[in-house]
């Protein structure tokens, strides 16, 4: 495994990072808790050190599998990430989005991130993952009703209290991460990024290398799209957000896939999965400091883990580039 910092910070993080999103069962068609717990284990076998996680993934079920798999490991030895203000159970600032729970509940999330709320999320956070400290602590998305100022001013008195070693954000633009170093520095921001969904090389990137900040990529599989594994036709289960991602929709899956057959090639003749050449070709982008990918099961982490022991080459990697010209998702 490859390890870097983050940012200009002493936090050291495995270039590939568990994601643990789809563990908690929320927005994908629920989840089989023993298996999540495995996954995460075998991932920290093969030197995967770093997990991501939120406490809305499944309304704490994901933070809650973090805490056991990672119980009995030594602390310093993992590093847990985190985030903070999407409230299920607050119904103040912003609403996201109408949703179900894991048990089929309809609930309302909302975009919040006061002072108060921010310090209550954190003491759930660390109860919920067993834990006295958290890593990295990130914004999950902006909320345009608390001033920024107010919401790093928050995190700042948790970095002074010791329950949180290093701030980030989460999908914020340029100009919201300016505003924000207005009060504390941060070390990253975690983004969308994938070969089909590349919009942050405009600004964001160039941002991020002249300021020595790190970009955490989820989502650089597109969320499956780029496994080569869901062709035109695929039924998701129900209660999997996919059926109405953008990525799946209007023809898209149909459009990439002839990229995606010469990629298989290339995937085939290194003798590597097509997740595994993306996900190396992810980790070496300029700025992206960590890619995370989920797994739902062991034997998938330890696949995702030896995405580490691909190389490409120059040529390889230009090829690849030149392949994505090609595809553009509507």
């Amino acid at each position: 495994m490859e390890y870097r910092k983050l940012g200009e910070s002493d936090l050291t993080v495995s270039a590939i990072a568990f994601g643990a999103w789809a563990v908690g069962g929320w927005m994908w068609g629920g989840t089989e808790r023993k298996d999540a717990v495995e996954a995460i284990k075998a991932s920290f076998d093969l030197g995967v050190t770093t997990i991501d996680t939120a406490p809305v993934y499944g309304q704490g079920t994901s933070e809650e599998i973090v805490g056991e798999a990672i119980r009995g490991i030594p602390r310093d030895q993992v590093q847990i990430l985190t985030k903070y203000g999407m409230r299920w159970n607050l119904a103040k600032g912003t609403l996201a989005f109408h949703t179900r729970d894991n048990h089929g509940t309809p609930i309302d999330v909302y975009k919040f991130a006061s002072k108060e709320s921010i310090i209550k999320e954190c003491e759930d956070s660390l109860e919920r993952l067993g834990t006295d400290y958290i890593d990295l602590y990130q914004i999950h998305w902006p909320d345009v009703t608390t001033p920024i100022s107010e919401t790093m001013e928050a995190v700042s008195r948790l970095i002074e209290q010791g329950k949180v070693r290093e701030a980030g954000v989460s999908n914020y633009n340029v100009e919201q991460m300016k505003e924000a170093e207005r009060t504390l520095k941060l070390v990253s921001n975690q983004v969308s990024y994938s070969m089909v969904k590349r919009d942050i090389e405009a600004e964001l990137v160039p941002y991020c290398l002249e300021t020595n900040k790190s970009i955490v990529a989820y989502s650089p599989l597109e969320r499956g799209l780029l496994a080569g594994k869901i062709r035109p036709g695929h039924q998701f289960a129900e209660g999997d957000h996919r059926v109405n991602y953008k990525a799946f929709k209007d023809g898209n899956i149909d459009r990439v896939w002839p990229m995606l057959d010469q990629l298989n090639a290339l995937a085939d003749q290194k003798q590597v999965t097509m997740s595994q050449l993306v996900i190396r070709w992810t980790i070496d982008r300029p700025a992206i400091t960590v890619a995370l990918v989920g797994a739902r099961n062991a034997e998938q982490a330890v696949q995702n883990a030896k995405a580490m022991d691909v190389t490409l080459t120059a040529d390889e990697t230009a090829y690849i580039n030149q392949l994505l010209e090609t595809v553009t998702l509507v």
